[in-house]
């Protein structure tokens, strides 16, 4: 879809201004997981892709180490990051989902500096993908560079993709939990097994209670675009509000289907940093103790 260079100025400034808002609200423990270090990056590149271009569009015609720069090269950066946002995508998926597993179990906790690293390993890994082994082909308008006004932007729905796929395993889980409690009906005298597929159901129904109550609006703004099959501007899929909605709703999906209530509720368990979602639980948790 062809899109106004200066619309593509607008989407991309508004992006950079939101995106370090975020990481000014979340300052005081971004850095403490792996989604926030790389949120802190992901804001770095999209200053930097957003003043080039700028730069590019306002000076028609510029030099850079004997290179002559013009449009063209507005329109080629835009496409070329929208690629590599794609291809971080599952990646980042992936990465953030096993860092909040091993923080929730307390089974390891990764440093400041590795995350760091990871990241700067993604970004390299994913351009690299995109220059060497992908199948891009940038599209360019075919006519003299100061008469490029619009830039072809290609479209991802990768976003879509990875929230259906969360999101029906979050339901799975409270599907199992669900099935649990109907598997051991409460009686008056329970067991330690009908005990346990209680407390399970409780704590799923409180995750989801605490997840929908924060990113209701949000799931409804992405089940529009999914119905009216609406694509998302590949340089703005990657941002800091979906990586702010990834972070609650992996946590969630952690909790749910990994993590039982009564390690929470003993301290054997940790819910990472989440600036949107308040993670309090109420156990019971007496039954359990006697296993």
């Amino acid at each position: 879809m062809n899109v106004p260079i200066a619309s593509i100025l607008r989407g991309l400034g508004g992006k950079c201004v939101l995106n370090w808002a975020l990481v000014f609200f979340q300052r005081e423990h971004i850095c403490q997981s792996f989604l926030g270090v790389f949120s802190v990056s992901l804001a770095v590149a999209d200053t930097l892709l957003t003043l080039s271009v700028t730069a590019l569009h306002l000076q028609a015609e510029g030099h850079l180490l004997g290179l002559k720069l013009t449009r063209y090269h507005v329109c080629l950066l835009v496409q070329i990051l929208g690629e590599v946002y794609s291809a971080l995508q599952w990646p980042v998926v992936v990465l953030a989902g096993l860092d909040h597993f091993f923080s929730i179990t307390r089974r390891w906790q990764a440093s400041s500096r590795l995350s760091l690293f990871v990241s700067g390993l993604l970004w390299t890994l994913s351009a690299l993908y995109i220059f060497l082994l992908s199948d891009f082909r940038p599209v360019i308008e075919e006519v003299f560079h100061i008469q490029i006004h619009q830039c072809w932007v290609f479209h991802t729905s990768q976003i879509l993709h990875i929230a259906t796929s969360l999101l029906l395993t979050l339901g799975c889980a409270a599907l199992h939990a669900g099935c649990l409690t109907l598997k051991h009906p409460p009686l008056k005298d329970q067991t330690t097994d009908q005990s346990r597929a209680l407390s399970r159901r409780s704590f799923v129904l409180q995750t989801l209670h605490i997840f929908l109550n924060t990113w209701a609006l949000l799931l409804v703004i992405l089940a529009v675009l999914l119905l009216l099959l609406v694509g998302i501007p590949a340089y703005l899929g990657l941002s800091g509000v979906w990586l702010c909605f990834l972070n609650s709703l992996l946590i969630a999906v952690v909790l749910c289907a990994v993590c039982p209530a009564s390690k929470l509720g003993m301290g054997w368990g940790a819910v990472p940093h989440d600036s949107f979602c308040e993670w309090r639980f109420t156990f019971s948790l007496a039954s359990e103790d006697r296993a």
